[in-house]
């Protein structure tokens, strides 16, 4: 049986096929729902027409909360019937959570249940393999921080307010939002300086000046650029220096490097307050790993380092050739939802 798992997020499309409960194949696409529904209804296609035809398509979405729609049950209804449509197929199926699997007909009404359910989809899989986990999956906008106890999917939250406020999820991601999200000010030239409130630079300015993130389009850095200019070392320093209100010149490597720098520990730290939040309720044995996940799961394995725990990578528990496995862990909801028993 061939299964295609799909993650339907506001700013990429991941598709996973799986063959007799092997990975075979993974794509990605960037998507912008906000600028118009053809531009989610053109990466399905495209990703289908890439990966071919299927016994089975599971769902699971994150783009209901584009503001392209007045509200989350019209985003998830409307992901569906976009899904349905593109994937021609009677046999698509949609994750909702807990629940499990639906069809079209039951989203309407299980339409909570099902938005922005995906980060569970690769928690059960991880659970699945470990009895006591921290899971912590990185993408390029979001970190999921999923505590795992007695081999079953323990976070108390649900939804996106409710894992917000319980520290299972934090709005901060490898490569996509503002730097300015975490921190206030910045040191700059040993000065304290405050920060222009402008979409002048994202993440992914700052792990390109830390080495993180190479120069050019990868599948880590799919979205524009804030200035719309190269993604290069240098215009990533250029976009970075007009957050502390100077030109490039008047920002020297070694200054530039340290600015980010600072944004990148502001960052991490905002996540590490989320983690102490989940720890603080006991939900994280003493001995239990943490698993990483997402195109930011280095800056995870580091985490684990600073919190005294074992890493292992989300990769390991995947069934798929070797040169398919660091594709499955960036896109961990999709190849999920191809590989987790209906």
């Amino acid at each position: 049986m061939s299964v295609i798992g799909w993650d339907i997020g506001g700013a990429h499309v991941k598709a996973a096929r799986a063959e007799g409960g092997r990975l075979v194949a993974i794509t990605q696409r960037a998507c912008a729902p906000h600028s118009g529904l053809a531009h989610l209804e053109v990466p399905i296609r495209e990703a289908l027409e890439e990966l071919g035809p299927a016994t089975q398509h599971r769902v699971t979405m994150t783009a209901e909360l584009s503001d392209a729609f007045e509200d989350r049950t019209q985003g998830v209804v409307s992901v569906a019937a976009i899904a349905a449509r593109e994937l021609r197929s009677d046999a698509v199926s949609f994750y909702a959570g807990a629940r499990g699997f639906i069809a079209r007909a039951q989203v309407r009404d299980a339409a909570e249940a099902v938005a922005s359910a995906n980060w569970r989809a690769s928690a059960e899989l991880v659970a699945q393999h470990c009895d006591e986990a921290l899971f912590i999956d990185m993408g390029s906008t979001t970190t999921d921080i999923v505590p795992i106890s007695d081999g079953r999917v323990s976070a108390l939250g649900a939804t996106d307010a409710e894992r917000l406020a319980k520290g299972e999820l934090c709005y901060s991601g490898f490569s996509r939002g503002a730097p300015q999200a975490y921190a206030m000010r910045a040191p700059v030239n040993g000065a304290w300086t405050p920060l222009v409130n402008e979409a002048f630079a994202s993440m992914a300015d700052v792990r390109r000046l830390l080495g993180e993130l190479p120069e050019g389009e990868t599948s880590a850095d799919l979205s524009p650029t804030a200035d719309g200019r190269p993604k290069t070392a240098a215009g990533s320093h250029a976009r970075l220096a007009r957050l502390v209100g100077l030109d490039a010149a008047q920002l020297a490597p070694g200054q530039a490097r340290a600015l980010a720098d600072h944004f990148a520990r502001m960052q991490m730290r905002a996540i590490e307050d989320q983690i102490a939040l989940v720890a603080s309720r006991s939900a994280i044995a003493l001995n239990a790993p943490i698993i990483g996940a997402g195109v930011g799961r280095t800056l995870v394995a580091r985490l684990a380092q600073t919190q005294g725990r074992a890493y292992r990578d989300f990769a390991e528990f995947i069934a798929a050739p070797d040169a398919l496995r660091v594709a499955a862990s960036d896109c961990a909801p999709a190849t999920a939802m191809a590989l987790l028993a209906n």
